[in-house]
């Protein structure tokens, strides 16, 4: 396998764009609000002194993270409506920083609908774009998040895109011990997405943690996959890995396997200078 590291761009749309960054914030637009956000990754200087938003998150000052809101503008709490293609979703201001839904994966979205698969598995499927995506494309699909108020706003989403009515399977579970089930029922899928976190608990307290879980997940998730398979995506976000290292796990476990292991970074690109940020690595296996 060739180590090359591929860079997916996320560009601006309509409803979305990276509108500035630089001195560890980020000046994004969702719709017609602005929000400005930490980002650590963006140790440049800015391309503007003066940022207006309509709000913006104050990191908390301890280790564990935290922090909250400041608004300035009329942000409605309970979200509003963006779009992306033919989708609809609710963006909204959620505590721990992020906004509904994660723009930097557009060309992940596309990536997979060109796959064509007829069945796919979404595993931490937070609010289920990337699940209405490929739905949208044809593919049956089931969406596993451990939280519930996560599974409630990816059925609302499909609801506002007019999809309430599409082979979805929305399920509250722990994702390994989903998947872990589905390896003894013998199931098979043409997709897998998987986008776990760096920590998390499942809906019975299960304990998540990325650096302990993630190869025995890859290696379940692997079982579900057959030489007719199309592709296992894989995001890791806020994590001290390399996308060499994610790789290299992804190469190991799918080496019996037809096709070819692919590995990057995914990135935005900034309206004001068309500079990239980066946001996350990325490994996948596709046999196209």
């Amino acid at each position: 396998m060739e180590r090359n590291l591929e860079t997916l761009i996320a560009e601006p749309w309509a409803d979305y764009g990276l509108l500035d960054s630089g001195h560890g914030r980020k000046l994004e637009r969702y719709g017609r609000f602005r929000f400005v956000r930490p980002e650590p990754q963006a140790m440049w200087a800015p391309a503007a002194g003066d940022w207006r938003a309509d709000a913006e998150f104050m990191p908390g000052s301890d280790e564990e993270g935290g922090g909250r809101w400041r608004f300035g503008g009329q942000v409605p709490r309970e979200g509003w409506p963006l779009g992306w293609e033919e989708l609809r979703f609710t963006a909204s201001c959620t505590p721990f920083r992020h906004l509904g839904f994660f723009p930097d994966m557009a060309p992940v979205w596309s990536w997979m609908r060109g796959m064509r698969p007829k069945s796919a598995l979404n595993l931490f499927g937070y609010t289920g774009v990337g699940t209405l995506a490929l739905s949208a494309a044809g593919a049956e699909m089931v969406h596993v998040d451990a939280s519930k108020k996560s599974v409630d706003a990816a059925r609302a989403n499909a609801a506002l895109s007019g999809m309430a009515d599409r082979p979805v399977r929305w399920i509250v579970d722990d994702a390994a011990k989903f998947v872990a089930r589905e390896v003894r029922r013998g199931r098979r899928y043409d997709g897998i997405i998987l986008d776990p976190p760096k920590y998390g608990r499942g809906p019975e307290g299960e304990v998540w943690k990325l650096e302990e879980g993630l190869a025995p997940l890859v290696a379940d998730c692997r079982k579900l996959l057959d030489r007719d398979g199309r592709f296992l995506f894989l995001t890791v976000y806020a994590v001290r890995m390399s996308a060499l290292a994610i790789g290299e796990l992804i190469a190991q476990a799918f080496a019996d396997l037809p096709g070819r292991v692919e590995m990057g970074e995914l990135a935005v690109r900034e309206e004001a200078r068309g500079l990239l940020l980066p946001t996350a690595i990325w490994a996948r296996w596709r046999n196209d």
